[in-house]
């Protein structure tokens, strides 16, 4: 199981890709397949804090989407080899 982020897509700054990456890793490794409801809501605050309001999150294994998102405000990824984490920001 791979433990390091692997990005999807991102159309972020380096700076905030960097930032949003920690910030979503951090969050699956403190709560995990235990809580992904509170992992999505650390994820959510932490960016609403550090980048303006409003980000939406989305934390889980099994999960389609289609969402309209600000433009370098998007961010999927997939982590410790069975979450994926879908993150933007919309007006």
């Amino acid at each position: 199981m791979a433990s390091y982020p692997l990005i999807k897509h991102c159309d972020m700054e380096s700076e905030m890709r960097n930032e949003a990456v920690e910030i979503c890793t951090g969050a699956v490794e403190k709560y995990g397949s235990t809580d992904l409801e509170r992992a999505s809501q650390l994820i959510k605050e932490s960016m609403d804090k550090k980048f303006g309001a409003p980000w939406n999150v989305v934390v889980g294994q099994y999960y389609s989407s289609e969402i309209t998102a600000e433009v370098k405000h998007l961010l999927y990824l997939f982590f410790g080899g069975q979450f994926a984490i879908l993150l933007w920001k919309a007006q």
